[in-house]
């Protein structure tokens, strides 16, 4: 019985079905052909019929389950009917058999705030970056994130016709993160990764400072986390304002449940509750392990010029 899981077990259950059915629609998006691109504030900001879909398929299923939650989704999107086509009422079984950290077992439905991205990596969606992008489905409590659900609808997609398409990555604080191999980047080697088509002189200027081996530039919030994850990168600097709370609450809880560290550029924690300004003015600094090395590389003047 469903009454016999605590609440956020049940919803981290669910978020991990809708997130594999946001996978789904994001795939068919591109095999049909036709993305739906409108531009929201400029050409590097943009919207497709999959940012809008998979939206309402997350948010519309998980409402019908938890009402009483306060859901959060980047895209402002008219309240219309949604096709039950787009709903997801399943639950993924085998986080129902984790344990719930025992400091999360009394939560209340509407104690969560679940921040959405329904398509991380717009732009490089719409240029055929596939790999870049991914789905985010954060939960927070008292203003921390404490569960979180990647979903990368490409994973594998270089690997041939025969290769199973997709995977999600999922995670709870005090229980840990699963769906990936955790791995290290090399040691000694300062790889940075960082924003591809939001760049500036503060970013550039914070990068140098950290006297990098190599700089990756690519998309969205959750592929830089699973880079570093994955060994493939050692920190992921963006010294500027843009990102924003849906970008940062899932891919966060994944790197916090293997022991990283992921603050904005000063060093402070992220805070998640509903009332909290989206924006990320004081950018994000994160890595899998040396925080402090990357921390205390951060110039004075990228501090002074980032608010938050």
């Amino acid at each position: 019985m469903a009454s016999s899981h605590t609440v956020l077990m049940r919803l981290v259950a669910s978020a991990y079905s809708v997130a594999q059915k946001a996978g789904v629609i994001v795939r068919h998006i591109i095999a049909e052909g036709d993305l739906g691109i409108v531009e929201k504030t400029s050409s590097i900001d943009l919207q497709t019929k999959a940012d809008r879909l998979v939206q309402m398929s997350i948010c519309s299923s998980l409402a019908r389950k938890f009402p009483k939650l306060t859901i959060i989704g980047e895209e402002d999107l008219p309240s219309e009917e949604v096709d039950q086509e787009l709903i997801e009422d399943g639950q993924w079984e085998e986080i129902l058999r984790q344990p719930c950290p025992s400091q999360y077992s009394a939560i209340k439905e509407e104690d969560l705030v679940v921040w959405v991205d329904p398509l991380d990596g717009t732009k490089e969606y719409t240029e055929g970056l596939l790999d870049n992008v991914t789905v985010l489905i954060g939960i927070a409590y008292e203003g921390k994130a404490i569960a979180g659900i990647i979903n990368q609808p490409y994973y594998n997609y270089q690997a041939g016709p025969e290769a199973v398409l997709g995977r999600t990555i999922w995670g709870v604080l005090g229980l840990g993160a699963f769906g990936f191999q955790l791995k290290e980047a090399p040691a000694g080697k300062h790889i940075i990764t960082t924003t591809r088509s939001h760049s500036n002189k503060l970013v550039t200027d914070c990068i140098s400072a950290m006297s990098p081996d190599d700089v990756l530039r690519v998309g969205g919030a959750g592929n830089k986390i699973i880079q570093l994850i994955e060994g493939k990168a050692s920190a992921y600097i963006f010294a500027s304002p843009g990102c924003k709370k849906w970008d940062t609450c899932a891919p966060e809880v994944i790197l916090h449940a293997v022991g990283g560290k992921l603050t904005d550029i000063h060093g402070n924690a992220l805070r998640y509750n509903k009332e909290v300004k989206h924006m990320n003015s004081a950018g994000v600094l994160a890595t899998l392990r040396n925080y402090d090395y990357y921390a205390s590389r951060v110039p004075e003047s990228v501090k002074n010029a980032l608010v938050p």
